[in-house]
């Protein structure tokens, strides 16, 4: 499996080293969670969708007046600003792909979280679109059904699903004609999981249908994250960056017939349609 230009950072293992992450991790994990958001990371894991459904909110919360601070401060991290042009690129393409088709479009997200950015989809297509979000982690399931249920939104459903081991979608009352993977294969290290992840999904789609998924191309604090955050499973969220040229070849390669690739203007990650 190619894995030309994959750029990971390692734990840090020389000893001043390891004793400056160590305080750096003392810090977060005490005055740290005066933020809501870093709180919410250390509790659910900084990768988690809980975590990610914050980040997209972007309103800062703490406690003792300067939590809130440290909050602000947090979600303007770049990394943090760039996932939410992320989601604003694929909220575009989204939009675009469900304008392009005439028919009632079905749309499968393989690791949703709580699907905010699709609930407004559902909300502005109450007629044009099937949404379904799934997920492994109950909070998030459960938080976007109460967001839905609240909006009073009938074409969006959710339900516990694992995005690497894909079943079919009988809720959407047909194959999807869109499946989503945003930012779930930034988090997997090995290549095959990726590949493997493409070749299932594409069996799932409809005829005609396209996989819309992000890249993570690049990220300036790589060191910073490995050795003072957790990720889900709290261990050190260690991640792989990879140009979205690596990642089309793979879609290309898992009998994707066309692939074509959008950038956010933070400039980290990339979104890629590609066409069964």
């Amino acid at each position: 499996m190619d894995t030309t230009n994959v750029i990971s950072a390692p734990v840090a293992a020389a000893p001043v080293t390891r004793a400056k992450w160590a305080a750096v991790r003392f810090a977060l994990g005490t005055a740290g969670r005066l933020s809501t958001g870093i709180s919410i990371g250390h509790r659910h894991g900084f990768d988690s969708g809980t975590m990610l459904d914050y980040v997209y909110r972007n309103e800062p919360h703490g406690r003792l007046g300067i939590g809130r601070l440290l909050d602000r401060v947090y979600l303007n991290a770049v990394g943090w600003r760039a996932i939410r042009a992320r989601r604003r690129l694929l909220t575009e393409v989204l939009r675009t792909e469900i304008e392009r088709r005439e028919d009632v479009v079905r749309i499968l997200d393989v690791a949703a979280g709580p699907g905010r950015y699709l609930q407004d989809l559902a909300e502005d297509h109450p007629h044009r679109v099937r949404v379904l979000c799934r997920d492994l982690a109950p909070d998030g399931l459960v938080r976007g059904e109460a967001a839905a249920a609240e909006r009073g939104l009938a074409n969006i459903a959710y339900e516990r699903g694992d995005a690497l081991d894909p079943a079919p979608a009988p809720l959407l009352g047909g194959a999807p004609d869109v499946i989503v993977v945003s930012g779930l294969y930034e988090l997997l290290r090995d290549p095959a999981l990726v590949s493997g992840s493409m070749e299932r999904l594409r069996g799932l789609l409809a005829p005609g249908g396209v996989l819309v998924f992000t890249t993570q191309e690049r990220h300036p604090q790589l060191e910073f994250i490995a050795n003072a955050l957790t990720d889900r499973n709290g261990e050190p969220w260690v991640m792989d960056c990879r140009p979205a040229a690596l990642t089309e070849r793979w879609a290309l390669g898992a009998g994707f017939a066309s692939v074509a690739t959008e950038r956010e203007e933070v400039g980290l990650f990339a979104v890629t349609s590609a066409r069964v």
